[in-house]
Formats: structure tokens, sequence, C-alpha cells
């Protein structure tokens, strides 16, 4: 069976029928606390059993909370079912075996999930576990819900020993690509294990929990399921750093934490009445830290003071009023500037929203701030399970009560995220899997993907975003956008200044690709050095090893420039402005061939003649370093000039034939042209040409610029 079980009934799970807050009216049940009051040692005696079949109400209840309009039938026909095909089942504990799809249809109704994922939930372990048939499934509760205790079914097979994880984890995320429900009921179903793991061995509760911690823990992060998240941190934490659990434990329990309530409660009444003058409609809520989130900030502060140990919540209507709030808190009290976080501006990879702030407390520390609405507040706790089924619209959907998922939600321009339900790195996650060579290749992928915690946002050149982890170069943007095409990718503009591909990019930044249009062109084995995604990593390595003999190829021997020049002596009128010595020729420096209406400055050469850089050549920096005294110089009445320009180019035939006619057309001559050898299918060409008016370098310039292949064109800079 799948479930592993201790105690008759957790702590958690007696806890269900008399903790709880209010909402629209009825009783709803708070995860948070009682997992807190199960980790703190609370303790209670089991359910009767004679109350056993009246477990459903605690579902019905739950779930009609957050769906007040929902059909109770189906999930009524489906308790049944599961409670008498699991009759004569016990947990290792001596429970009866229908307590474990009940307490992870529990979980999953207070985190608000629709009518199909809690049937689903119920029936999770039948097929698996007894002698009811999936076809059986299909027949009384439809395809939806076939499908998902079928995923579910596949997920519970997996066998977590350490030669079988890689392999079996690929399939549950394939199976959690098609429908993000499976991996909820899922992680709901480890959330219980979890919770009722005391009887296991503690070898296994190790490894169950190491497993939970690398894979499952960073999966429920990804997916915003923060309430499951962070009691599986906490219950990870007590079995495999018990210590340092024992430690948090007291002095959550200590005068300092049991202190706690007093600090935040005065804080966050002063917040209240702020806003209240403010005529602002907000809750304003105290928040209690998990117990790994306490040992952080010990680990971050060292002695905690009381409002250390919790956070105050502002909860309010409208996007624009958790502005308002912003305002009123960073205008009435001291705000600590380095703790804001805007996350509604710009969502975390897993649809997280949030203000996040801090100010000075009445006890002399800092209470940090969450502000968001009530929409974001519940996608903050429960993630992709508060979205709803993907199918809800449909006509033959099993949950009529649902509404849209992707109500309140925009989507990216490219289509990353139609699929609310579905977020964008998972998405990626899917495509990159599928290339991946072998199970190993594709587990190290996934632990180095799941330990990135932080997701940044880049824009494309066509309009479209980029999801990327922090840290990712233009490589990685590459191959996110244009997959094995970018195996010809030959360099990047950044915020429109050319970069090489190793450039990290940062959020917020415009990347533009640039690609050969040589297809047979592929990557260099340096690129690895730069891949921080595993698509971009997996792709590569691929290519490389299709291609030995491109890891081993020698450099080219370099070739000498092919060059063309003709006499011409005319230039810009110059003047240098002496004090009382003879005229003095002046030329234009080659270094950075000002011309009009150029700002300069001139310099004293050998032979008294003065030549002229443009102020921001690096030249100038140099001779004035070296105590060279500047000297005055300025433009004549002839418009006429000579500049030198380099064109940056895709080799092709005939483009330096395109590029002199373009300059001819724009009435300019060549006064010298150099081509250097072609470096990764990529060409630079030096032209030095005569203006007959300085004004039309501008339009010479963009005449080069449509010539096709040239994605560059520029003055020479400096030395």
């Amino acid at each position: 069976m799948s479930a592993e079980a201790t105690n008759p009934v957790s702590a958690a799970e007696a806890a269900i029928t008399d903790t709880g807050v209010r909402r629209r009216g009825r009783a709803r049940l708070d995860l948070r606390r009682i997992g807190r009051a199960a980790l703190l040692g609370a303790t209670a005696g089991p359910a009767p059993r004679d109350r056993l079949p009246d477990a459903i109400s605690h579902v019905a209840e739950a779930h009609r909370a957050h769906h007040p309009d929902a059909d109770l039938s189906v999930l009524r026909r489906a308790y049944v079912l599961a409670e008498s095909s699991h009759r004569g089942q016990f947990r290792k504990s001596g429970e009866p075996y229908i307590t474990h799809p009940l307490a992870v249809t529990l979980i999953l109704a207070e985190l608000g999930a629709e009518t199909t994922t809690l049937t689903a939930s119920l029936l999770h372990d039948t097929v698996e576990d007894t002698e009811v048939t999936l076809d059986q499934v299909r027949r009384e509760f439809g395809d939806e819900v076939a499908y998902l205790v079928d995923g579910v079914t596949k997920v519970e097979k997996i066998d977590y020993g350490a030669a079988a994880e890689p392999e079996t984890f690929r399939k549950m995320l394939v199976a959690t690509g098609d429908d993000v429900r499976v991996m909820s009921i899922k992680l709901a179903d480890r959330l219980h294990n979890m919770r009722t793991l005391g009887v296991m061995r503690p070898e296994k509760q190790a490894r169950i929990a190491k497993v939970t911690r690398d894979v499952l823990i960073p999966l429920a992060e990804r997916l915003g399921v923060q309430a499951l998240k962070t009691e599986l941190e906490d219950l990870v934490f007590a079995i495999l750093h018990p210590e340092e659990y024992e430690t948090t434990r007291a002095l959550i329990a200590g005068p300092a934490g049991t202190g706690s309530t007093d600090a935040l409660a005065a804080a966050a009444e002063q917040v209240a009445a702020v806003l209240r003058e403010a005529d602002i409609a907000a809750d304003v809520l105290v928040r209690p830290r998990h117990f790994v989130s306490v040992h952080r900030a010990r680990l971050k502060r060292g002695e905690l003071r009381g409002c250390d140990f919790g956070r105050l919540l502002v909860l309010v209507a409208e996007d624009a009023d958790c502005y308002a709030v912003l305002g009123e808190l960073h205008t009435c009290f001291t705000p600590l500037i380095s703790e804001f976080k805007d996350f509604i501006a710009a969502p975390k990879f897993n649809l997280y929203q949030s203000l996040h702030t801090a100010i000075a407390a009445p006890d002399g520390g800092v209470a940090e701030v969450l502000i968001r609405t009530h929409r974001m507040h519940k996608v903050a706790e429960a993630g992709v399970v508060a979205l709803g089924s993907p199918h809800a619209t449909t006509p033959d959907s099993t949950a009529p009560d649902a509404a849209d998922p992707s109500e309140g939600f925009e989507t990216a321009g490219d289509g990353e995220r139609t699929d609310p339900t579905r977020p964008g790195w998972l998405a990626r996650l899917l495509d990159w899997q599928q290339s991946a060579p072998d199970a190993d290749t594709f587990w190290n992928s996934l632990h180095a993907d799941l330990a990135e915690d932080r997701e940044i946002t880049v824009f494309r050149a066509d309009g479209g975003t980029l999801g990327l982890p922090a840290g990712a170069t233009c490589v990685d943007a590459a191959y996110a956008q244009h997959g094995e095409a970018a195996h010809g990718c030959l360099g990047a503009r950044v915020n429109g200044r050319l970069a090489p591909l190793s450039t990290p990019l940062s959020d917020g930044d415009t990347v533009q690709l640039l690609l050969a249009q040589d297809t047979g062109s592929g990557p260099s084995p340096a690129w690895l050095d730069h891949a921080r995604t595993p698509a971009a990593r997996i792709a590569i390595t691929a290519w490389l090893q299709a291609h030995p003999e491109a890891a081993h190829q020698p450099a080219a021997a370099p070739r000498p420039q092919l060059s063309v020049a003709a006499d011409r002596n005319s230039r810009a009128e110059l003047h240098a402005d002496l004090d009382g010595g003879p005229p003095a020729p002046v030329r234009p420096a080659g270094c950075c061939t000002p011309v009009p209406p150029d700002e300069i400055t001139g310099f004293r050469v050998r032979g008294g003649a003065v030549t002229a850089h443009r102020t921001g050549c690096p030249a100038v920096d140099t001779m004035r370093r070296l105590g060279r005294t500047a000297v005055p110089v300025r433009w004549g009445d002839a418009a006429h000039c000579r500049v030198t320009l380099v064109a940056e180019s895709f080799g092709r035939p005939g483009l330096l034939a395109d590029l002199t006619e373009a300059i001819a057309t724009a009435g300019a001559e060549v006064v010298s042209a150099t081509v250097e050898p072609p470096n990764e299918q990529r060409v630079r060409h030096t032209y030095t040409l005569e203006l007959l008016d300085a004004a039309e370098l501008p339009r010479l310039m963009r005449a080069m610029r449509d010539v096709p292949g040239v994605y560059d064109v520029g003055r020479t800079h400096g030395l």
C-alpha cells in the first residue's frame, strides 16, 4: 500500500474538528495552525470508530467554504466506493485505511481544490490497492476522474530507491505536465504520510525525508502550494536535523516565542489604525513563522525579538490598494528599504504575487509586512490547486461548480502560460526532459533546476518574454527561444548593445539573438561553461557528442587580410588656435576618425602637426595622463570629411559587392577597405570613406545596415 502510518490519528487530523477561522460564514480549517500544533507536540486521542462514516462531512464542509454551490453527491458516491473497497485494510498503525484518502482529500479541500480533484483524491488508492478497476472508475465518475486516478496510481508506484529515482521521477513529471492536479494529490498524499511517519524505521524515515526535501518540496514551491511546502519543510527538518529542530522548538515555546504574540499584535493594531485613518479597507493579520523560517531567521539575525517570530499580513480588495497600503506604511512608519520587494509588478515563477516590506516595530525590532489582495493570498497559499481545473469550462466536466480558473490571471503574449495551471517552468521542464539522453542526465539536470529558487524575466526583440533562472546567460536565452536552432547563434544584443553569448542576463533585460544563415553551424564546447539551464546544456552536449570533430577541431590559421585602397587626400578642414605661434597643419586622428560636427580636442605631435581626436576617444585620456597639453581645434567651413566605419556581418557570397554598392549609392567614396577572415561565420569589414557632406553620415550608416547579413555598423572606437 502507498500510505505509511504511525499514530491512529495524528494531532493534525484530530485538530480538524475544532480548529478553524471564519470564511463566508462557515468554519474553515487552517492547515498552518494544524501542522503547527502537531509539531509543538499537541496530543489528541483517536477519533471514535462510530464517527468514521460521517468523516466525509468534514470534507464537504471544507469544500463548501470555497465552493458554496458545489454538488456534493459525487463526493458522497466516491466516499462510499472508497470506504467499501478499502474495508478490512489497515494502516501500519492499525487505523482503518480509509482514514488516509480522507485526510488527503481534506487537505486538498482546505486548499480550495475543485470537486473533480477531491473525487480523484478519495479514490486515488482504490485502483492500486483494491479490486476496483480503472474502467469502473471511468463508468461511475467520468474520464477526467479516471485520468487523475490513473496518473496518481502511476506516481504511487515510484520506488524511491537510489537506482530507481531518475526514471521514476521523469515519469512522474510527465504525468504532472499533462495535468498538475496529479502532483497536487501526490503532494497532499506525501504531507499526510509525513505527518504519520513515526512508526517507520529511522533509516526509512530519513530516506523518505531526503527525497521529500530534494524533490517534492521544490516541486511544491514551483507549483506555489506554500501551505503544503512549509509544513513539509518542518516535518523534514524534524527528521533530518533533530537537534536544530529541538532548539527551534524550545525557542518558539520559550519566553521570546510566546511573547511574540503581544509584540506582533501591537504592531498589527498600529498598522490597522493607520489604514483606518487613511480610509483603506484592509484585514491586518498576524502570521506566525513556521519552524524552518524561524531557524533561518535565527541564523541570519542572531538573537530574535518578538516580531521576528512572525509577519504581518495585510489583505485588501484590489491591486491598487496594495500600493496605497505600502504608501501609508512608508509614510507613517520607518521602513527598511532594503527589505522592499515588489512581486506584484514582477510575479515569481510560481504565480506568487505580493508586496514585501519591513517597518520599525513597537518593541524596537523590525516587523515584516506582506501586502496582497485576497485573490493573491489564495494563490500564494494554494498555488495551482487554487486555480482549479484546466477543463472546468468543458460541458462534460465533473466539476460544474468550478469557476473559470484563468479568471483574473494574465497570460504571456508568447503563449507560455496559456494554461494557468501549468506554470512556465513546468512547460520548459517537459521540453528538455524529452531531449535528455538518459535518466541520469535528466536526474542531475532536475536537481540543478530545482535548486534555483529565483527566476528572471527577459524581453525578446519581438516583444515576447522568456522566463530564465537567475544567473542565466545569452546561451540559455538562445536555447529557450530557438531550441536546436540556437546551435547557429553567433552573438546577441543585450539592451541594444552587442554582447558575447557568455553575458549574464538581468531581470528586465532585452535580448536579441543573432542566428547564422548557415544551418550547419554548431555550438562551441566553451558554451557549456556559460549554460545554466538544463535545456541548453542537454542540447549542446547532444550536438557535441554527435559531432566529435567539433570538440577537437584546431583553430584555423590566420589568413592575411584583404585590403583595397585608393589615393584620396581630401579632408574636412581643421584649424588649430595656437597662441602666437605659426599655423600648424591639423589632421584627424586615425584612432577615432572625427567628422563634423563631432566635438574635438587636439594635441601636438612630432613635426609640429596637430592631431584632432573625438572628445570621448580613449587616446585623449592617455595624452592627459602623460601630461600633454591640449590644443584647441575647430572645424572649418568645408562640409566634406573622411570617416572609418566598421560593418559586422554574417558571411555570405556577394556581401562585399553589396556593401560597396550601398556605399556608392549613398554618395561616398571608398578610400580603403579591409575584410578580416571569417570567424565563427562572422565577418568584419572596415571602410575608410570620403563624404562630400558630413551630415550624410547617418544615412550612409543606415544604408549599410540594410544590406542583408549586416547586423551592426559603427565608427571605430579608439586605440
